[in-house]
């Protein structure tokens, strides 16, 4: 872990800078798929299967006796705490469901907003090395609350949680198959694999490249992201111990994940680097977490102005705030995908179980993304209702505004209707 004492205000930028890809040597691996699927569809699919997963498929659809089945499984135990995080995701979602208000802006004209799901969703979730179950509740909730009329998972994983996830939201249909080629399934369509209107879910670079490239050819995507990522704030009431571990909970995710410490206090961070080394040593994945230390820095500055200030310009996909003035210091905090706050709200439960949604702007597009939520699986359309009191009252000023803009044909279309009144 880089350190950081007092940086000049002129170097934030470089040293917040999160280690990235060359972008042009990835899409040019994933156009040539892309394009392949677009193409020649299932039989590419099937071509990449064995190349990239080493698989040989005929069919990728996933069986419904052996998704409903797949609770059978897991332990009793998992299942609950599957079940429980469910609850309360779905809990915090529902909230999120906006009713329709009508508002006459003046008499006789009446507009009002209606929130409609989206037809065709898809979700990735990707293989690796961890399945990521947790993924397919944070997507396919938010969808099953949306209305959204279907939803289909692609997935190189045959993990039997992920199909456990999927029963429990209300997905039918999975598809065993990942990388590129997943995203260009679903964003084309194939033989077998249906063609959604916008899709989600985390991957590796070629998977956000892939997302990235068919966003340009009118399919959406829930946002641009990037490696997983964590910033924490730190002073002297702050635990070392506790600050290591979410520090290490994130870095484990990958070797291209990054997590920034930001302090007031030099014995803190001193003292977080110690844990670091004594908690790195316990972890399975400790050869991801070290590696994704090398890219993490530690800065330590005088003030907690100057502190957020930092963490503001960094924009992090999670931010601790890890002190005793933890709730005072989250209203000035305006660029974060999510916020903990607090000693005791550790990162990984947003990850699986409190209740928010952990897919998140990555790599600073917290200044301008929100987190996946409901609203994200929804168009919203607007309408308006205009009485004939109401052509009346708004008919001068519509006629003014049009022929000032030299759109004759638009004052017409209302000239015509008060003519005939």
């Amino acid at each position: 872990m880089q350190f950081f004492n007092n940086p000049d205000k002129k170097d934030w930028v470089k040293i917040l800078e999160r280690p990235t890809a060359n972008m042009e040597d990835i899409e040019g691996k994933v156009i040539p798929v892309l394009n392949a699927v677009k193409q020649r569809g299932d039989e590419a699919l099937r071509e990449f299967a064995l190349k990239f997963d080493n698989i040989l498929l005929n069919d990728f659809e996933v069986p419904v006796e052996e998704i409903n089945k797949s609770g059978e499984k897991l332990s009793d135990e998992l299942k609950a705490a599957i079940q429980q995080a469910y609850k309360n995701i779905s809990k915090f979602h529902a909230t999120q469901v906006s009713s329709i208000v009508k508002v006459e802006t003046m008499a006789g004209v009446s507009c009002w907003r209606k929130s409609v799901g989206i037809e065709k969703v898809g979700i990735y979730i990707p293989g690796g090395t961890a399945p990521l179950f947790s993924t397919v509740l944070m997507l396919g909730i938010p969808a099953q609350i949306a209305g959204c009329k279907e939803i289909i998972l692609c997935s190189p994983s045959n993990h039997p949680a992920i199909y456990y996830a999927a029963s429990l939201v209300g997905i039918s249909r999975i598809f065993r198959i990942g990388g590129a080629q997943a995203i260009a399934a679903m964003a084309y369509g194939t033989e077998s694999i249906p063609r959604v209107s916008k899709i989600f879910g985390p991957g590796n670079q070629f998977v956000t490249a892939a997302k990235q490239l068919v966003s340009k050819e009118g399919v959406a995507i829930d946002m641009p992201a990037g490696p997983s990522e964590v910033a924490v704030y730190a002073d002297s009431s702050s635990n070392p111990a506790f600050i290591a571990s979410d520090l290490l909970s994130q870095a484990e995710h990958g070797a291209d994940s990054q997590v920034l410490l930001v302090s007031t206090d030099q014995s803190i961070i001193d003292r977080t680097k110690e844990e670091l080394e004594i908690q790195l040593i316990e972890l399975p994945r400790k050869e991801f977490a070290s590696k994704s230390l090398e890219n993490s820095k530690a800065i330590f500055v005088d003030n907690s102005a100057t502190a957020i200030e930092i963490l503001n310009e960094y924009a992090a996909e999670h931010l601790i705030l890890a002190s005793d003035d933890a709730e005072e210091i989250a209203e000035s905090i305006i660029n974060a995908g999510s916020i903990f706050i607090g000693h005791l709200t550790p990162e990984s439960c947003g990850d699986y179980a409190s209740g928010t949604n952990h897919t998140l702007p990555t790599n600073g597009y917290a200044k301008a993304y929100s987190g996946v939520s409901v609203d994200s699986f929804v168009r919203k359309i607007t309408f308006q209702k205009i009485t004939e009191k109401g052509l009346k009252n708004i008919g001068k000023t519509v006629i003014a505004m049009a022929e000032a803009e030299s759109l004759q044909a638009h004052a017409n279309a209302v000239k015509i209707r008060l003519e005939k009144k």
